[in-house]
């Protein structure tokens, strides 16, 4: 039976929008992965040596002993007042509690957005490449999803100017990319912001690896120059943990209340007793002491990764990034391979990696590839590097 067959004698029929839901290509990868001796570069996944545990323990133990009740008790839907304030004061820019929202991880703002502001046929604008689980998220509402052209700067206005039309918003995640780990520089931020007031084109900005940053911190976001044209959504889970399903968006007043009873339809509220666990672990600028720890971590296992490939893909024409934060590079092979054909071979060495097709909205890449480098250590890389190059060789016919 193929998934979207159903048995006619049990009388379901799928919804038309059903049949654009496709399984995440990262989430069928890692079923690979699981299996003993592979070493993964493919999965989005924070370093469990970065999850404060004690920290934790502790705020367990305050939240349970003040108000277990309440802690345990249906909440708001807005979210935790005291967590809301705390979101609000750690942004760097002027922002109202009341335009905070707290959601079930920042994918749930995605699908948020999606349900308030997608109908069918509508058009959406994103990087290329961009976030696979925005796309998977923006799917079941039936857009019609354009790429925009970008570089190493991030997204090409001059060719946004072009494909504008009649888009509900532009979706960007202008710090450290997943999955290509680039960042959109200052000016070119500046240009997105002036070119989009000018177009009256909404934007929702993503923002889930911008704290992860290794030598300085990016530009402003786009949220603090456009506060009335953007939706900012925002993470827990990449500088606390990610089980705890928490994320956060700030979006205009005006827009707020429908983004609210889109929540309130999905899930009432997210988990409560987490939303007091976060404010109670963030009392006291726990972030600035902890943070820090995360970015060196990261920062030396990139260094490892860039010291792998310069040394192992020699002579094999990969290219491949240099990313000032986050959790990935965005690689390339030489002409004539395909990432997808690779990874089996690659696979079968004891290596995985997420072919770069999956992250376009329209006329994909096939050579390209995405590289984690944050759950792997410098040994793992090495290993792994080795083995993905010795597959790069065997496909283009040269000795091992």
């Amino acid at each position: 039976m193929k998934p979207d067959d159903l048995t006619p004698a049990f009388g379901w029929t799928l919804a038309r929008r059903a049949a654009r839901m496709n399984p995440s290509v990262i989430r069928e990868i890692l079923k690979v992965t699981e299996q003993p001796g592979i070493i993964s570069f493919a999965g989005g996944l924070p370093s469990p040596r970065t999850f404060p545990v004690d920290a934790f323990a502790a705020a367990c133990r305050k939240v349970l002993g003040d108000d277990g009740a309440g802690a345990l008790q249906y909440a708001a839907s807005e979210g935790y007042g005291p967590l809301r304030e705390a979101v609000a004061a750690w942004l760097p820019w002027p922002v109202d509690p009341q335009q905070v929202l707290i959601t079930t991880g920042s994918q749930q703002g995605l699908d948020l957005v999606a349900k308030v502001l997608i109908d069918h046929g509508s058009e959406v604008l994103v990087e290329t490449p961009t976030y696979l689980g925005a796309l998977q998220a923006f799917a079941p509402m039936e857009p019609e999803v354009v790429g925009v052209a970008s570089d190493a700067e991030g997204i090409d206005v001059a060719d946004l100017r072009r494909r504008r039309r009649a888009a509900r918003f532009l979706y960007v995640l202008p710090n450290f990319q997943n999955p290509t780990g680039r960042t959109m520089s200052e000016a070119r931020r500046q240009a997105l912001v002036e070119t989009a007031r000018e177009l009256a084109l909404p934007i929702v900005e993503d923002n889930p690896y911008g704290d992860l940053w290794f030598d300085a911190p990016p530009p402003a976001p786009l949220a603090a120059r456009n506060p009335e044209g953007t939706i900012y959504l925002g993470s827990f889970s990449k500088v606390l943990a990610p089980g705890l399903r928490l994320g956060y968006l700030v979006a205009p007043a005006a827009i707020t209340p429908k983004l609210l009873q889109a929540k309130q339809a999905a899930d009432l509220h997210s988990p409560s007793f987490n939303q007091r666990l976060v404010s109670e672990v963030l009392r006291d600028g726990f972030l600035d002491r902890h943070v820090p720890t995360i970015r060196a971590l990261y920062r030396s296992q990139r260094d490892a990764m860039l010291a792998a490939l310069e040394r192992e893909m020699q002579g094999l024409g990969v290219s491949w990034n240099a990313p000032d934060g986050g959790m990935f590079l965005w690689a390339r092979l030489p002409a004539g391979m395909d990432a997808v054909a690779l990874l089996p071979q690659a696979v079968e060495r004891g290596v995985a990696f997420v072919p770069g097709a999956a992250f376009y909205a329209d006329a994909p890449d096939a050579r390209t590839l995405r590289l984690s480098f944050v759950t792997a250590t410098p040994q793992q890389i090495d290993t792994g590097m080795a083995a993905l190059a010795a597959a790069i060789r065997a496909a283009q016919g040269k000795p091992s």
